[in-house]
């Protein structure tokens, strides 16, 4: 009968102090496809298991270009992580518009905490998607996950979706600060097909030191064997 009732109000907290339909969003994000970040001295990839949701339907793109320095990628509803990507590039955008520069990682991180803070407030349904960011700005090559409560996190490792904890294990077992992009991306590789383990496709999406852009990977891919 709690449970019921806890489901039927989407602003209640739990017995134990937890925002119920916040918890539920976070499961929501584990069912979605494993989805990675990882940022070193020189690089900063993302990744993504391309899944199709039935046969003989396309899957969904995964690595998103928020702005010429920007990028993001997600895990959760399809239809959740594109409103949260279409919100990351209206606020590039607007900073572009206001500020004439580009926005810097940390910024973008924020406005989207912001706005997935406001689905925690009221009698509605929080967005069940969870947001890697990954970009070079002044202060270097930055990589940032958001949260469907709103909460964000600056680091050089993070794993999303399905079988996170399994991919997160493998990152901080392999990684090193100065890996060449070859063994970035071989462990990235490892990291999703260590949990997914089949042959799904991987979608890529780099930005670097050198250049300041963030692009789509392009084959040949270095992947391991």
């Amino acid at each position: 009968m709690e449970s019921q009732q806890l489901g039927r109000m989407p602003y209640f907290y739990g017995p134990e102090g937890a925002l119920v339909q916040v918890d539920f969003a976070l499961e929501a994000v584990n069912r979605g496809s494993t989805t990675i970040g990882i940022r070193t001295d020189e690089y900063a990839i993302l990744a993504s298991q391309l899944k199709p949701t039935r046969a003989l339907v396309d899957p969904a793109e995964k690595i998103y270009q928020i702005d010429e320095h920007l990028g993001a990628t997600g895990a959760g509803y399809i239809g959740d992580v594109m409103k949260l990507i279409q919100e990351l590039r209206l606020q590039a955008q607007k900073h572009r518009l206001t500020f004439d520069s580009p926005v810097d990682v940390k910024t973008a991180s924020e406005e989207l905490s912001s706005y997935l803070h406001q689905y925690t407030l009221y009698a509605v349904r929080p967005l069940g998607a969870s947001i890697i960011i990954a970009g070079r700005d002044p202060l270097g090559l930055q990589m940032y996950q958001v949260d469907p409560s709103g909460t964000y996190f600056r680091g050089s490792g993070f794993a999303i979706g399905s079988g996170s904890e399994r991919s997160l294990e493998v990152i901080q077992r392999g990684y090193k600060p100065n890996m060449p992009l070859e063994e970035l991306v071989n462990l990235g590789t490892t990291a999703i097909k260590t949990v997914t383990q089949d042959e799904s496709q991987i979608e890529f999406g780099l930005v670097s030191n050198t250049t300041s852009r963030f692009e789509k990977l392009t084959s040949p891919i270095p992947t391991v064997r």
